[in-house]
């Protein structure tokens, strides 16, 4: 658990009702049993009946109950002001080139601005701002563009640079992308941030956020399975999995029935498919999975199986939590692990998610 401040600083930052404190603490009032956000516009308790905790989960843990008004089991990124004046800004011009200067000219410290987004998001606002731009580069390519078209599209000065985050983010360069290929890539706008998807016309391959660490390896592994048979463009599994995203997201069904390719181990697959067995708005620990597949000794085996998942949400990995009830770590960003888990409480009365398997 990280340091928290000291009493009188957090209990300050409370009557301030002090945004900077977004993501740091979070106050249990013990004369109500509940706990909230710093900058919930509830009447402040008396600094005697405050405890304070780093997550929504340590409150849970001590007998709290979340404020119905500020909500703060949701993932605290959403109330920061700065993120959601850079998220929108971002929004707003995805292909703008956003530079340090920039923040500057907003009345932002580039340093504040670069720890804020790195604590929240595991990356910078600059590094999310160029993934956007390569996004545009990417979708003109897909269009048949030039390559000096995608190239300013995504906002970068040369060649060389654009091919080198192109490369970072499939494992070959762009005119490595074969026409003829058995394979597709395409980009996928999610409300979590971008996700590359990799289909052929029978199931689903990968899925992924484009800023996992391990993206371009498990890139580079499926080109290396299909003999580097990857191109842009989508099949009707990717029309079928944005559709099938979009209702997840939208709230309207948390049952993602995409047909996809489970390409490892016999032990990886049982875990996989014992993954999907999980419904949504309810969560196993690594010990409760290995049970269930009948290695109850096989729990560092099974977490390792669980973090060599490249099927993001359809094969929901991020339903695993520690034992403790803590949230553990997840490749896609635990953000985006709290909004995930957040979301899929309202689909508790879900018996379970099936998925077609093709082998």
């Amino acid at each position: 658990m990280r340091d928290l401040p000291d009493h009188d600083q957090l209990y300050a930052a409370l009557l301030a009702r002090d945004p900077a404190y977004e993501g740091v603490a979070l106050v249990g009032v013990a004369s109500t049993g509940i706990f909230c956000r710093l900058t919930c516009p509830a009447r402040k308790p008396l600094a005697r009946n405050c405890r304070w905790f780093a997550t929504a989960t340590d409150a849970q843990r001590a007998g709290f109950r979340p404020c119905l008004r500020c909500k703060p089991q949701g993932a605290q990124a959403d109330a920061h002001p700065v993120i959601d004046q850079l998220m929108t800004a971002l929004a707003q011009r995805p292909g703008h080139r956003w530079s340090e200067d920039c923040l500057v000219q907003m009345g932002l410290d580039p340093s504040t601005v670069r720890r804020l987004f790195r604590r929240h998001f595991g990356e910078s606002f600059l590094q999310m701002a160029r993934a956007a731009r390569l996004r545009q580069g990417i979708g003109r390519l897909h269009q048949g563009g030039r390559m000096i078209d995608a190239q300013l599209d995504a906002g970068f000065d040369s060649a060389s640079g654009f091919r080198r985050a192109f490369a970072q983010l499939f494992g070959h360069a762009p005119q490595q992308m074969t026409s003829d290929a058995d394979l597709r890539a395409d980009w996928l706008d999610t409300p979590l941030g971008g996700m590359i998807a990799i289909a052929d016309t029978r199931a689903l391959h990968l899925l992924e956020f484009v800023d996992r660490k391990a993206l371009p390896a498990g890139l580079r592994r499926l080109s290396a399975l299909s003999s580097g048979r990857i191109g842009l463009g989508r099949t009707d599994i990717t029309a079928q999995t944005e559709a099938a995203l979009g209702d997840f997201f939208a709230g309207h069904s948390g049952r993602l029935q995409v047909p996809v390719k489970l390409a490892g181990t016999p032990f990886q697959q049982r875990v996989w498919q014992e993954l999907q067995r999980i419904p949504a708005g309810q969560t196993r620990s690594y010990g409760q999975l290995a049970h269930a597949i009948g290695q109850p000794s096989a729990v560092r085996a099974v977490a390792g199986a669980n973090g060599a998942n490249r099927l993001a949400l359809v094969v929901p990995c991020h339903r695993v939590i520690g034992a403790d009830g803590t949230l553990t770590g997840y490749a896609g960003g635990l953000w985006r692990k709290e909004k995930l888990i957040a979301l899929e409480a309202g689909y508790r009365d879900f018996t379970g998610i099936s998925h077609d398997i093709a082998r």
